[in-house]
């Protein structure tokens, strides 16, 4: 795809990775409806690159069926959906219910509720793209982080399940999976983020990565290419991979 001329929708676009992404998107000639739940912040971002604001609550299914007939009653039919609004902090099954609950709902049904309305859409039309923003942790883990990693995978995997599905109807998937960015969620305290801030990367080089993938129309788009080695790795001895990550767990906490 090249994104020149397309409609866009980008959920998340107030911060990190969703501003880099109408930031790019913009200045590559596409139409963009920027959305996320702080309204403020998101207008911000559009006064600066002339896209759409929206206040939108990707958690709820009304909202998302809301964001996409604003966007074609005010740019026309959606080319492209950015499903990339996230959450992320520290857990384990421990956690309470409503954690679960909240990094459910927007790290994983959000992404349905907005395939839900606009897949009959593309079917009737013959085309259409849908990118997640899943990360490294759903195809690995993130040590500390239960609800986020669990969320992660099932995003990828809904990601994987939309593409063979709807892929001979004409619809495209793309998958989103870095590994750290420097945005607001990895200046949290903990070991995780620390060890992430390492070798993390600018939402504007994720940005210049979806870019390209999808210009290539690639499922997995990884900014850290290391990703890929890990994974393989992961698939190739699942017990050893498993015991790198405890071994990484322990050196973590001995920090």
């Amino acid at each position: 795809m090249d994104i020149a001329g397309k409609v866009a929708v980008v959920t998340g676009a107030g911060s990190g990775i969703g501003a880099a992404l109408t930031r790019s998107f913009t200045g590559n000639g596409a139409k963009v409806m920027a959305a996320d739940i702080d309204l403020g912040r998101v207008a911000e971002i559009a006064s600066e690159t002339g896209a759409y604001p929206i206040g939108v609550d990707v958690s709820r299914e009304e909202d998302n069926v809301r964001l996409i007939e604003e966007t074609e009653a005010q740019l026309g039919p959606i080319d492209l959906f950015c499903a990339n609004a996230g959450v992320a902090y520290e857990g384990s099954e421990q956690s309470a219910d409503e954690e679960w609950e909240r990094m459910w709902r927007v790290n994983f049904l959000s992404h349905v509720y907005a395939s839900r309305h606009l897949i009959p859409r593309w079917q009737a039309r013959g085309s259409g793209y849908f990118l997640v923003t899943a990360s490294a942790a759903g195809l690995l883990t993130n040590i500390g982080a239960a609800q986020y990693s669990v969320t992660k995978h099932a995003a990828v995997a809904l990601a994987e399940w939309l593409a063979v599905t709807y892929g001979d109807d004409g619809i495209k998937v793309s998958c989103l999976c870095p590994q750290g960015v420097l945005t607001p969620i990895l200046e949290k305290e903990g070991e995780t983020a620390e060890f992430l801030r390492a070798t993390a990367i600018t939402p504007e080089a994720v940005a210049e990565s979806v870019i390209e993938g999808l210009r290539e129309e690639r499922f997995l788009i990884l900014p850290h290419p290391e990703v890929a080695q890990y994974e393989q790795r992961r698939a190739e001895d699942r017990d050893g991979w498993l015991e790198a990550m405890r071994r990484l767990r322990r050196n973590l906490r001995a920090r």
